[in-house]
Order: structure tokens, then sequence, then C-alpha cells
């Protein structure tokens, strides 16, 4: 039977849904200090202040707030006064800019995927104060090998306390280059509190192998289930994994095999064999063949040989329903 093994940290970027660009982007550098200074209306004067002025809340702590709303949200906030709806002015158009940063970078909405300008789209947003903004130019930066910028983008969401910000700036910490362990799980520890899934399998990882922090497995294990509570699938096969050997979790065959088949479920091709191979030493040997053809059609070598030698013990009938069960076959939606 094929031996399980835990994932290890990769080294390639899990910055992924961009091929690498050999050619780097050469347009002038922007400089995001600060945001872009806006015009907004003065506050009244303190006498006229009262507990349902919301208009004496500081422009910073208003801006900080709301870098990382939603569409919705950021209109519905910008409903509240006046001064609320000037003050979000720069937010609301760095949200306009997101939009057509990704039109660009995926060629949505009828537009020509254009990378130079799906970053320049992002960065004039992040220059309006917005994370979500951010992140995605630090995504582009990322991938175009231009690292250290991707790190300065990713901090500044961070530091407005952007999960996703902060996800990503723990990865970048993680990485060989600008390895910082502990730097990493500090800001893991934020978004995954967060509610971050990739946060929280990353900082399972960290606890798992003691990487940045003490090694800890029931505390790492308690991160692969919330992460794969998630959806997060890699963290639905860890979860398996520490039931069925009795790492974090004591050990228990029914949680094991329900997180093995719902990462099977989800895509994961170690699981799907598993799963099969499982379902195969139980007697159930239409389901394993399904199971693992999906596996073997997914890159899992060793599943196609086991496969073949079920098969041999099927009916006709039964075997061709496992094949077209396999065909159609699609995975559930999940985090990944």
């Amino acid at each position: 039977m094929k031996q399980k093994t835990w994932p290890s940290p990769s080294n390639t970027s899990p910055f992924t849904s961009l091929h690498p660009i050999n050619n780097p982007h050469n347009s002038k550098s922007y400089i995001l200090d600060r945001p872009i200074k806006t015009t907004r209306t003065p506050s009244p004067s303190p006498s006229h202040h009262n507990h349902r002025d919301f208009s004496s809340l500081p422009y910073d702590l208003l801006t900080k707030i709301a870098a990382g709303f939603s569409h919705r949200d950021l209109n519905a906030a910008s409903l509240v006064c006046k001064s609320w709806s000037d003050a979000f002015r720069p937010l609301r158009e760095g949200m306009l800019l997101l939009r057509w940063g990704k039109r660009f970078k995926h060629g949505r909405a009828g537009v020509q995927p254009n990378l130079e300008k799906a970053l320049d789209s992002f960065l004039k947003g992040a220059a309006r104060g917005s994370s979500l903004a951010m992140v995605d130019a630090g995504l582009v930066y990322w991938e175009m090998g231009r690292r250290q910028e991707g790190i300065a983008l990713y901090r500044r969401a961070a530091e407005l306390g952007d999960p996703s910000g902060q996800c990503n700036l723990a990865i970048a910490y993680l990485q060989a280059d600008f390895s910082n362990p502990k730097e990493a799980v500090k800001w893991l520890l934020q978004s995954a509190s967060a509610g971050h899934v990739r946060a929280q399998y990353q900082l399972a990882l960290c606890l798992h192998h003691g990487r940045g922090i003490d090694r800890n497995l029931p505390e790492a294990a308690k991160w692969y289930l919330k992460a794969a509570e998630g959806g997060y699938v890699r963290a639905m096969y860890n979860v398996s994994l520490c039931y069925s050997v009795g790492e974090g979790f004591a050990k228990n065959h029914p949680q094991a095999k329900k997180w093995m088949k719902r990462a099977a479920d989800h895509g994961h091709s170690k699981a799907q064999f598993e799963h099969g191979l499982n379902l195969f030493s139980e007697g159930e040997l239409s389901k394993a063949v399904v199971y693992l053809e999906i596996a073997s059609r997914a890159g899992e070598s060793g599943a196609s040989h086991v496969k073949d030698v079920i098969v041999q013990q099927l009916s006709t009938a039964s075997r061709d329903r496992a094949m077209r069960l396999a065909e159609n076959w699609r995975p559930l939606p999940s985090s990944r």
C-alpha cells in the first residue's frame, strides 16, 4: 500500500494564477508611501458634536477601517453621512481601478489580457488606499520576479489588517530568499485568526514542523481542522492523516475516512488514490475503481496499476459503469 506522507513546505511560489514573465515591467516605479491627499469636508466644530455625529471620526481611522471593504460594504459605509462619503471617495475610486485591473489581468468583460495595464490599475488603486489592490499588485510583482516590490505592497496591506496581505507576506517570508520564519508565523497568526483558510493551513504546517515556532502537534491539528472546515483541500487531507496516525488527535478511523473522502471529492489526487485503496480493502470494488481511475488521470501512476488489478474482478457492466462515472466526475468547489 502506498505510504502516506506529510506535505513539506514548497520552494515554489504559492502566489498562483499568473505565469512567470521573462521580460519584467519596465515602466517607472510607483512611490506608495502614503495614500494620495484628497479634499474632504471639514468636520463640524466640537460644539456641534454629539454621540451620533460620525463625521468626528478621524479621516485616517476611517480609511484604515475601510481599506479592505468589499464594493458593497464600501458603498454602504459611504451612505452614513456626507463626511464619510467624501472620505471614502478615494477608496471607491480604488475599487473601480481594482475591477479594471482584474479585467486586464484575466481578460474579462471583453477586455484583452494586458498585464502591464493590470499592474497600472492595481497600483493606482493601491495609491488610493485599497488594501485589496495592494495585494493584487504585490502578486503581479511577485510573479514578475520583482519580489521586494511585491513584499512592500503585501506589508502595506498587512499593516492595514488585510488577511490576504498578511498571509501573502507570511508566505513570502517562508521562501528561501526571504526566509524569516518567526516573522512569518507572526503574520500567519493574525491572518489565521481572521479566518483566512490558507493562513490557517500554513500556520498548521509551521506548528507541525516546528518552523518559526515550537513544534505543537495538537495545535497544528486544530488549525488543520479549521482550514479543512473552511474548504481548504490540502488541510482536509492532513486532517485525515492526523486522525489516521494519531498525531494531534486521538486515532479515529471513521473521522480519518470521512476527511479522506472529503479531500478526494474536492480533487486531492493523493486522497483519491488512498480512498480508492480503502474502498478496495473494504470490498467496494466498483467504487474503488472510480476513485483510482480519477487519481490515475490526475497523475497518480500507482493508482492505474491497482485499478487494472481490480477491474479484472468486475463484470463488464460494472466496469463500464465505473468508467462512465469516472469520466463524468467533477470536483466539488473548494478554497484549494
